[in-house]
């Protein structure tokens, strides 16, 4: 069985450590453990891991967030895996910082990489990992928020959310999303 992975956040270093780029990080780490590289291919960056006879290919669009879609329809076709096998990580501000939602579909809520996948995949009927941000802005400012760095604080809790948001990538091609979203959605 086969999977995609998309973490989404946008390609460049100004970018690397933003609350935006949580898609990213969360996929490097998933690489990382797995010691596993990423390859610059089209519209994106790629990795393949295998775990427990599942493949997982974990892709990290260079499309910027915006055009999410593009790289994600692509990979999805090139690799030959159904919609059903697709899990999007993104950020969320609607989450306290470090709670981790899973759903099985969903509407985009404003988000714009989930809104370019909604839009080219002509479905919002894929799973999604929310990663929440929280928002902690004043109002008008939710666009400097999401492309900030993470605090001092954040930065030292992050490795152990992150590393239940990658049990929990491995855990949805393993049992699916439906015990998948049981097992993680209160951790």
């Amino acid at each position: 069985m086969k999977y995609l992975i998309a973490g989404l956040g946008n390609i460049g270093p100004e970018y690397q450590n933003t609350r935006h780029n949580i898609g990213f990080k969360i996929l490097d780490a998933l690489a990382g453990a797995s010691n596993i590289v990423f390859i610059d291919k089209r519209y994106g960056f790629i990795a393949e891991m295998k775990w427990k006879a599942r493949t997982y290919i974990l892709l990290k669009p260079s499309t910027y967030m915006n055009r999410s879609g593009l790289a994600v329809n692509y990979w999805l076709k090139k690799e030959n895996i159904p919609v059903e096998n697709l899990l999007v990580v993104n950020d969320d501000i609607a989450l306290p910082f470090g709670v981790i939602r899973l759903r099985a579909k969903g509407g985009d809520a404003g988000h714009n990489g989930l809104g370019s996948i909604n839009e080219i995949l002509g479905t919002s009927d894929y799973a999604r990992m929310r990663f929440g941000i929280g928002n902690d802005f004043p109002s008008g400012a939710q666009a400097n928020y999401v492309l900030s760095n993470w605090s001092a604080e954040e930065e030292k809790a992050l490795p152990d959310r992150i590393t239940i948001a990658t049990d929990a990538i491995k855990s949805f091609g393993f049992i699916g999303i439906t015990s998948t979203m049981n097992a993680f959605n209160n951790k």
